[in-house]
């Protein structure tokens, strides 16, 4: 365990059950920090949807980290993400990193908030995780051995949430990534047909790319009970990904960690090892 004296040393990990809080946890504590899980189980408590928690949770804290949910481009949340800054100041804390989006136009205005409080800030933008296809919003997809996504011919760089988590752990608790907004992705960017590709070598069976219209992932959505707005959050991003605005790799993990990011060929083969691309029922929509 690292003993030497942090700069912020009490953390708040909002999401710490998520996939980059509960990857961020262990690694904050492996440096000497003591962490405050925040959610909604959590003791105290933490729930966006109840701004009465956020005091209690803040408390004491010298630093936090912030993943907004479901999104900082869903409705309401530049106007949380402006409350929790405020609240963040009275009770104490210095500086908060910020899971951010790239490309995202409503991530960019949380971070000019977050810029704007007074608070020292490190903002760290991401895309689509590796991790959307072993626990997130495409798993179902990966068993049922079609992923099904209205992607068209885009590429995507897709970064590996540890990479995250450990580029968080470095910002959270050094001073050094302080005023710096980081764009993190994977080492290449890739169609979806090599990610059906990369998830059939490792899973050992043939999971193909299937493109498909909004409409269609909307309809098929619908059938699992996600909730209408959600689905309007997905079908938003899904855009941003063809324009794109996010097909070039960055070097942002490299300059931080030191190392070359995460390939999604690792992600798959240590996910397929965990057991997580067992085929299971498939979805007819």
């Amino acid at each position: 365990m690292n003993t030497s004296p942090l700069p912020y040393s009490k953390i708040l990990v909002i999401a710490a059950n998520g996939k980059t809080g509960r990857r961020l946890v262990p690694r904050l504590e492996a440096r000497g920090a003591t962490v405050r899980r925040g959610s909604r189980s959590s003791n105290p408590a933490f729930d966006w949807t109840s701004r009465d928690t956020w005091p209690n949770a803040l408390e004491g804290m010298d630093a936090a980290y912030v993943v907004y949910q479901p999104d900082l481009a869903f409705r309401g949340a530049l106007d949380d993400i402006r409350s929790f800054t405020r609240i963040a100041r009275e009770q104490g804390v210095r500086k908060i990193v910020l899971l951010s989006g790239r490309g995202v136009e409503e991530a960019i205005r949380a971070e000019r908030i977050v810029a704007d409080s007074g608070l020292e800030w490190t903002n760290i933008r991401a895309a689509w995780f590796s991790q959307n296809f072993s626990e997130g919003d495409f798993s179902f997809m990966i068993r049922s051995g079609v992923i099904a996504l209205p992607m068209g011919i885009a590429v995507e760089p897709i970064v590996d949430a540890e990479d995250i988590a450990e580029v968080a752990a470095v910002a959270l608790t050094d001073t050094g990534l302080n005023g710096r907004s980081l764009e993190l992705s994977g080492p290449a960017a890739l169609t979806h047909d090599e990610i059906a590709a990369e998830l059939s070598r490792a899973a050992g069976r043939e999971i193909r790319y299937q493109p498909i219209s909004d409409e269609a992932l909307r309809t098929t959505l619908l059938e699992l009970d996600t909730p209408p707005a959600y689905i309007d959050l997905l079908a938003y991003l899904f855009e941003i990904t063809r324009s794109g605005v996010n097909a070039k790799p960055t070097t942002d993990v490299e300059a931080v960690l030191g190392r070359p990011p995460r390939s999604f060929a690792d992600f798959a083969g240590t996910a397929a090892r965990a057991g997580a691309f067992e085929p299971g029922e498939v979805l007819h929509g």
